[in-house]
């Protein structure tokens, strides 16, 4: 089954992120700067996190997808992040 995934990153170094964005025009949609709507079975996902293990610095580039399910689908969204760690805001978003 395909799922919906939001991907988004931080990279450090501009040559590092040239090198992500190449290899993310490969898997879905640019939405923004470094945001990209990806719809992929579980092989595709693994092969994808596997390459940009590769291609970033653990210690200093942060990589997020977000799984948002199958079309219409609605449930508990799951961060697997690559590089730093992800850590949720402690704050509610506000909208006015």
């Amino acid at each position: 089954m395909r799922l919906l995934y939001v991907v988004t990153y931080d990279i450090r170094d501009d040559k590092r992120w040239r090198r992500v964005f190449k290899l993310m025009r490969g898997y879905g949609d640019h939405l923004q700067y470094s945001v990209f709507r990806c719809e992929l079975n579980d092989r595709e996902r693994i092969e994808l996190m596997e390459k940009l293990t590769k291609a970033i610095r653990h210690d200093q580039d942060q990589v997020l997808m977000f799984p948002l399910g199958p079309a219409g689908g609605q449930r508990e969204v799951n961060v697997h992040a690559l590089g730093m760690e992800y850590r949720r805001s402690p704050h509610e978003a506000v909208i006015v």
